[in-house]
């Protein structure tokens, strides 16, 4: 039976995309609902109402891996499939057994038909795990379903305090290596330099923006041709929680950008029809997944750090890379808060204690061999 075609009737002023892409995790949450007992409804609808959309299908996902986990690591339960564990049977678990489960959670495998996948976690994803697993347990206590509370008992996980990580960036000299080779194909390999023929204008539009706006990699792959208005110099992007929010184009923005539409992005008949209206096009003229533009800013970035491509940054270190930017030329942390959408100006303080060149100057003074030599 042919899959049934998604019609959007948007009385909103989101635009289109934005309701199918929330659309799709809706229904991304609902089908893993379906995979989990039954008593859990009042759970499902405890996460849709309280916590963001992602935030709730990032839920979903660890409480199904946890009652797999039960299945098929544990004697905790009898049941064959994650739907049919008995609550009389979570009743028996322990705080301990959730402790093996995030220690579990460090490194497995996942065999399939035609492969096996190894899995290791960082102290961060098995931190996000454990919130996950004791929202769970909290409810089932706090809802009746369960006797006692065991996520007193959870063991804590070690992650970098806020300010404690060294914040990743990009230098302003690296950024200008890296726009010259967007803009020249300077450190490309030859196979990619035959891509870079056909999107440079496109790729150079996109790091531009990223280091501009600091944009969220989903703000930036979700933006259409209708976002921008350049008659009032400004464009629409879309954030957390749905909200709207205006920014103003300056002129290097509006150049890339202009230069892009205007001159390589692919004509409207040779774009697939719920992509028209998507600014950053595939050069099979479908909107950019957020992996392709991950993949197209770790290849510029590697070449500014002069590394692999492996190593490149992704995209929310060139967010970093804005925001120490702004800060370091003297704008408010407040202006800089606000232009990032951070929910916290704590969150800004942290880029402007990250001195972007002081390791450089530190260490300018202390050439010994060259002092050697002299």
């Amino acid at each position: 039976m042919a899959e049934k075609q998604i019609r959007i009737h948007n009385k909103s002023d989101k635009p289109d995309n934005i309701i199918k892409k929330e659309n799709d995790i809706y229904l991304q949450c609902e089908s893993i609902e379906k995979e989990l007992p039954r008593y859990l409804r009042g759970f499902f609808a405890y996460l849709k109402g309280n916590v963001l959309p992602m935030s709730r299908l990032a839920y979903l996902h660890d409480i199904r891996f946890f009652l797999q986990y039960l299945i098929t690591e544990t004697d905790l339960t009898r049941a064959e499939s994650t739907r049919d564990i008995k609550i009389s049977e979570l009743q028996e678990v322990e705080a301990s057994d959730v402790n093996m489960f995030i220690d579990y959670c460090r490194k497995y495998k996942v065999e399939t038909e035609n492969a096996v996948y190894l899995y290791e976690n960082t102290n961060k994803t098995l931190a996000r795990k454990k919130s996950s697993v004791s929202v769970f347990f909290k409810y089932l206590y706090r809802d009746g379903l369960l006797d006692k509370n065991i996520t007193d008992g959870f063991d804590p996980i070690r992650v970098p305090k806020p300010g404690e990580k060294e914040i990743k960036a990009l230098q302003d000299d690296e950024v200008m290596i890296m726009l010259d080779a967007v803009s020249s194909g300077t450190g490309l390999t030859p196979h990619e330099r035959a891509y870079w023929e056909k999107t440079k204008l496109r790729d150079k539009a996109i790091l531009v923006m990223f280091l501009t706006y600091g944009l969220r990699l989903s703000e930036l792959q979700q933006l259409n041709l209708s976002s921008f208005n350049f008659g009032r110099g400004e464009f629409k992007i879309y954030r957390k929680r749905g909200k709207e929010s205006v920014m103003p184009l300056n002129r290097s923005a509006t150049s890339v950008l202009k230069d892009y539409t205007e001159n390589e992005r692919p004509s409207d008949d040779k774009i697939q029809g719920e992509d028209k209206d998507a600014l950053f096009l595939s050069l099979q003229g479908k909107r950019m997944t957020e992996r392709q533009i991950r993949e197209l800013v770790k290849k510029y970035t590697s070449i500014a750090l002069k590394t692999s491509r492996k190593a490149g940054y992704s995209p929310h270190k060139l967010r970093a890379t804005a925001a120490t930017s702004l800060i370091g030329r003297g704008n408010s942390i407040y202006d800089v808060a606000a232009l990032l959408d951070h929910e916290q100006v704590t969150t800004t303080q942290l880029y402007a204690r990250h001195k972007a060149n002081v390791k450089r100057d530190l260490v300018k003074g202390m050439e010994w061999e060259e002092e050697r030599k002299k």
